[in-house]
């Protein structure tokens, strides 16, 4: 019997994939993925754990779409949700480029990198908020970077990247207070995943050391024992791949 659920938003990348897979490799627990493209990739479709996976199409991650998931989320009542990972975010595309300098700032890469990475997050956490409200804990990650920091910001560059990131970190602490007020059974994580081995930061992977250079697989390993460990104690936590704190 199924007692509780998980939730993965932005379900089709490839870390959200991975943490799915290790769910429904070791856990009995219910599943819920939600994403613009979904497959069979995204669960063990024909095992007997897929029939406790439940699937979402969203058509964008504007607010209508949001608003519309989370009207198919509230049908999926039979047991409360404890955790949630929101996966979205964008570093690069055909048109957008981190900046190597301020000459290659451009004003609609950065309202596309931050609706990405600060505003779809953000909109989730808001429309969630009272289906996630109760009495049981329940983890809530969204992924930020470590160059998100501004305190650790030493190399300078990727103005976009590291604006939406920190932006993103601010929403989380904002909304943590909030909580402590009024739904003090969420925990946010604003999660630092290292450099993975994705689509994502494959045009960035030279200089990185190999043992620096995680699969998903690992991080997602790594993501679901720091949150099973975290604490539900009404503040956000910025943690990295290790669960080793950074500096805000």
């Amino acid at each position: 019997m199924i007692t509780q659920k998980t939730l993965i938003i932005g379900a089709n990348s490839d870390i959200g994939k991975a943490i799915s897979t290790e769910i429904e490799r070791s856990e009995n627990t219910g599943l819920i993925l939600i994403s613009r493209r979904l497959t069979n990739d995204n669960s063990a479709d024909g095992d007997a754990q897929s029939l406790n996976v439940k699937k979402i199409m969203v058509k964008d991650y504007q607010a209508q779409s949001i608003d519309q998931a989370i009207i198919e989320l509230a049908a999926y009542d039979d047991a409360p949700i404890t955790r949630v990972f929101v996966c979205n975010g964008i570093l690069h595309n055909e048109n957008v480029q981190p900046e190597k300098r301020l000459e290659d700032f451009d004003v609609e890469s950065f309202q596309q990198v931050i609706t990405s990475n600060t505003l779809t997050p953000m909109l989730w956490i808001q429309k969630l908020t009272s289906l996630l409200t109760g009495k049981l804990p329940c983890k809530f990650v969204v992924f930020s970077a470590r160059v998100g920091s501004i305190s650790d910001n030493r190399l300078g560059g990727w103005y976009s990247y590291r604006a939406s990131k920190a932006a993103l970190n601010m929403m989380i602490k904002t909304a943590a207070i909030e909580f402590a007020r009024r739904a003090k059974n969420i925990k946010l994580i604003a999660f630092h995943p290292g450099t993975t081995d994705t689509p994502l930061s494959k045009p960035f992977q030279k200089n990185v050391p190999s043992n620096k250079l995680f699969t998903s697989e690992f991080v997602a390993k790594q993501l679901l024992d720091i949150v099973e460990n975290a604490p539900v104690d009404q503040t956000a936590s910025y943690l990295d791949w290790e669960g080793k704190s950074i500096n805000w």
